[in-house]
């Protein structure tokens, strides 16, 4: 493995070109990723269904749009929960339940949070399936965060038999692989616009 801080060089040079193209994708493409992404959770998540919990998030910027998404899985009768990121340094995100968009306020760094109560950090062990932001995936589950890491301070803490970790990225950030380091969490799948759902390999 690369140590350190050829990791820590290599994953920012890889964030500055994913987030550059991401700001250069239109409002058509935007919205088409959008409606792409929820037809795939409205046809099924595997091992996902109705009463069942799911962590998801709202996209911000240049992300997969998420509007859709949420929409599919409150009109399958699915628990939606969003996280609410604490003050202080990075730590482990709250999760709170979403109500639909108008239930949503402005939080930290810019993102779009729940006006409701927090249900916890533990929440997240509820889950049956957590739709994890990501700039990147590999097929081995790698992922490139945005460097803060929360979610991998969250996930990290999971234990047992953890809810399926799913990243969400554009066809294009789908990549061979993904720079990792030793506090990195992997994820069991990769959802994209096109391909839908791709396992992992070991």
């Amino acid at each position: 493995m690369a140590s350190d801080t050829s990791s820590r060089a290599a994953k920012d040079a890889l964030r500055t070109r994913l987030l550059a193209a991401r700001r250069a994708r239109d409002t058509a493409e935007r919205r088409a990723v959008d409606a792409a992404l929820g037809a795939r959770v409205r046809a099924g998540l595997p091992g996902v269904s109705a009463g069942d919990t799911v962590c998801a998030y709202v996209a911000v910027g240049g992300e997969p749009g998420t509007d859709a998404m949420l929409a599919a899985l409150r009109e399958q009768s699915i628990r939606v929960l969003l996280p609410i990121t604490p003050p202080g340094p990075p730590t482990v995100v709250n999760w709170a339940t979403y109500d639909g968009p108008d239930d949503l306020r402005p939080g930290r760094y810019g993102l779009r949070e729940p006006s409701g109560e927090s249900v916890g950090q533990h929440a997240i062990t509820e889950a049956a399936m957590v739709l994890v932001p990501a700039l990147a995936c590999d097929r081995r589950g790698a992922r490139l965060g945005r460097g803060a890491g929360y979610y991998d301070r969250t996930l990290a803490r999971l234990s047992g038999r953890p809810p399926l970790l799913v990243g969400v990225v554009h066809d294009d950030e789908l990549l061979d692989e993904v720079p990792t380091d030793d506090l990195d969490v992997g994820l069991h799948a990769v959802l994209t616009p096109s391909a839908g759902l791709v396992l992992a390999l070991p």
